[in-house]
């Protein structure tokens, strides 16, 4: 799962108190009304979020621990996520149904596994061999800073759905940036490229085995799309043009009336997008978001392009530093592109759609357990996303790192990188 150098008890524990207290401090500006709404049945309230991800801590790691005791039985089965192997689960869309326990009891519980955590790194220390447990808690805490980022757009979603439009954060000293420069096209060679994760800090199962493939000549563009060319699309008919979509794609549209992505809206003529720090005039120049693949794919059509494949996507990001606009800047908003002669936007701002299925590289195998259902099982009528988000925590993501989604989906921090075949 990762390097030996990465599985020190010194540094796993200071980056787990980093880490969950990363979680406390996205929640503390929600009120326990806030915290216990489900605003959709993909979506999870804030509450489930904190509640589960101390569970999989519980679960996973202290449970091996000796002398265990669970908190509480009955929260095994509320925020047991999809693990068939680990029990029965509480219904994913009746999770906005739970008002006991409450936000407080909640908290109690990750508090009593924080302390019970401290006390493991603690015996850890006196321990011959404890690497299985470490690597176990550094698993714990890639997936606790993936629910960070769901948390958030979670969250957008359902002040979204509010009239009252709540900010989780308010929208002052915000710099808006220049004008995006203009999109340009960088060309890559054909040939063969190793692909996958090569034994770095930390990688997930669906990033191994590190494999070769071989890639067609391809050009890929100098930055994400921006509101403003994703603007020009939509005034050209893009949604009513059904050669422009894949068939599904355009059924959806249709039949849920798409119109503009997702929190985009129209005030007296003018377009504004709803954001986490509430509702802001529409700006041209930054990266569009909110697109579900089908949005993207079409998008592409109507420029004369593509989207990249996941190993193009890769072959770029891996000559480059993992460098960008996350969590940790404080944003929670796309940037505006810089002007670079390499491509821009690799890392941070928004995740990309790629035209690449979300399957297993060769030689897969998942990790043993209950765990192995983490990343596997989801290998089907899912697409793949590179490069991290605004809302991802810095450190995250790697050019290896794989995301998935259904291509319908548009409520995550998801954008638009074009590319052509040479």
């Amino acid at each position: 799962m990762e390097s030996s150098d990465a599985l020190d008890i010194s540094s796993i524990r200071s980056r787990y108190a980093r880490i969950r207290g990363m979680t406390k401090t996205l929640a503390a500006p929600l009120d326990p009304e806030d915290a216990a709404l489900q605003s959709m049945p993909l979506a999870s309230p804030a509450k489930w979020h904190l509640g589960h991800t101390s569970w999989f801590f519980e679960a996973f790691v202290l449970a091996r621990a000796p002398r265990f005791e669970p908190y509480d039985q009955r929260y095994a089965s509320l925020f047991n996520s999809y693990y068939e192997a680990m029990g029965p689960r509480h219904p994913r869309e009746r999770r906005g149904l739970l008002s006991r326990p409450t936000l407080a009891e909640v908290l109690a519980y990750r508090q009593s596994v924080d302390e019970r955590m401290e006390e493991l790194f603690a015996r850890l220390a006196e321990m011959g061999d404890s690497r299985s447990f470490l690597a176990l808690v550094r698993l714990g805490l890639e997936h606790e800073q993936q629910h960070q980022e769901l948390l958030l757009t979670d969250v957008l979603h359902l002040f979204s759905l509010n009239p009252l439009e709540p900010t989780y954060r308010p929208p002052q000293h915000l710099s808006r940036g220049g004008p995006a420069p203009a999109l340009r096209w960088q060309s890559h060679p054909e040939g063969l490229f190793e692909t996958g994760d090569r034994g770095g800090d930390f990688a997930y199962d669906n990033e191994r085995p590190a494999h070769r493939v071989h890639l067609q000549a391809f050009d890929i563009a100098s930055r994400l799309v921006t509101n403003g060319e994703y603007l020009a699309f939509i005034e050209d008919r893009g949604y009513e043009r059904p050669e422009l979509w894949l068939s599904d794609g355009f059924a959806l549209a249709s039949a849920e009336g798409w119109k503009a992505p997702l929190h985009w809206r129209q005030r007296q003529g003018q377009w504004a997008t709803f954001t986490l720090r509430g509702l802001l005039p529409l700006a041209p120049e930054a990266p569009v978001t909110h697109v579900s693949f089908y949005e993207a794919d079409a998008f592409a059509r109507w420029y004369g392009a593509r989207l990249p494949t996941e190993q193009e996507w890769e072959r770029v990001a891996s000559e480059m530093p993992v460098r960008g606009n996350f969590l940790d800047d404080g944003r929670l908003l796309p940037s505006v592109a810089s002007a670079s002669s390499a491509p821009s936007q690799l890392f941070g701002d928004t995740w990309e759609w790629t035209q690449s299925p979300y399957v297993p590289y060769p030689g897969f195998r998942p990790l043993p357990g209950a765990l192995g259902e983490y990343n596997g099982k989801f290998m089907c009528n899912q697409m793949v996303l590179r490069g991290g988000s605004c809302l991802t925590p810095e450190g995250h993501v790697r050019p290896s790192y794989r995301n998935y989604f259904p291509p319908s989906a548009r409520w995550q921090m998801t954008g638009i990188r074009l590319a052509r075949s040479s």
